[in-house]
């Protein structure tokens, strides 16, 4: 299946040969060069976001294309600043590229992106069920649905979390996560009381140190990281100017991986 890319870049030095290079590589290459031209779309399968462009901030085009749509956003920048490339990822892009950039590294994480993208699908469909197909028992038509606003997907229910805290191993579905100390013990907080909201201060108190006065984007680039982690950005949930949570979960997980001790781990499941 062709994969069909939204390029929202101003420069035509770097936009030209991005648009001939990807199409070597299959893609299908719409390109725009301002902020406003991209609104518009149509996005495609995947959006390439500069961040630099004349019109308007790229930050303010990621949040506006989230406001419609869930398409996968790459973000390409030349920022250096660890703020900057926080932020997109709060507020909904997959992932960044620094400029400059090989073709390859760009293709691969276009690639991973894509997958992600088609997993979340494919699990969405399957769990609709024999509903999606179920024909009305009446011949006269059904009526048109509305679909929901675009939102952030929950975990998918069939992957419980499970976090072990006496042997500091994380599964998300069977499959192991490997995580950062602090990543770790970052999770281990959100489990202890899934739902609840753990405010910036109380996290940074218990996980890094109640004396920590380095900057607080710190917190922003292990939640943004150990979202990317996990697979699933849905599970820790941001509340704007309060702070994080563990995604609500209710039943008991089944798949615990063989070998962990009955009663050890922290299951969590939405």
């Amino acid at each position: 299946m062709t994969v069909r890319a939204l390029l929202i870049e101003d420069d035509e030095t770097i936009a030209e040969p991005l648009v001939e290079g990807l199409g070597r590589y299959g893609l299908m290459v719409g390109h725009v060069s301002t902020g406003a031209a991209g609104l518009e779309g149509p996005y495609g399968d995947i959006v390439l976001l500069d961040l630099g462009l004349p019109d308007m901030d790229g930050i303010d085009v990621c949040r506006g294309i989230r406001r419609v749509s869930d398409v996968p956003i790459i973000m390409l920048t030349a920022r250096g600043e660890e703020a900057d490339r926080v932020l997109g990822l709060e507020l909904g892009a997959d992932d960044y590229l620094a400029k400059p950039f090989s073709m390859r590294e760009l293709i691969a994480r276009i690639r991973a992106v894509t997958r992600r993208s088609q997993r979340t699908a494919t699990a969405t469909a399957t769990a609709a069920g024999p509903t999606a197909t179920a024909a009305p028992a009446s011949p006269a038509p059904a009526p048109a649905v509305t679909p929901p606003a675009a939102a952030q997907p929950p975990p998918r229910e069939q992957e419980p979390l499970v976090v072990d805290r006496r042997t500091r191993q994380v599964w998300v579905g069977g499959a192991p996560v490997s995580l950062t100390p602090k990543e770790f013990e970052l999770l281990a907080l959100l489990t202890e009381d899934p739902g609840a909201v753990y405010s910036r201060q109380q996290i940074l108190d218990r996980v890094w140190d109640p004396h920590f006065h380095g900057p607080t984007k710190t917190l922003d680039v292990h939640v943004a990281t150990l979202r990317r982690k996990l697979g699933d950005p849905a599970w820790i949930q941001t509340l704007r100017g309060v702070g994080f949570r563990l995604a609500v979960h209710s039943g008991v997980p089944a798949g615990v991986p063989a070998g962990t001790p009955s009663g050890v781990p922290e299951a969590v499941r939405p």
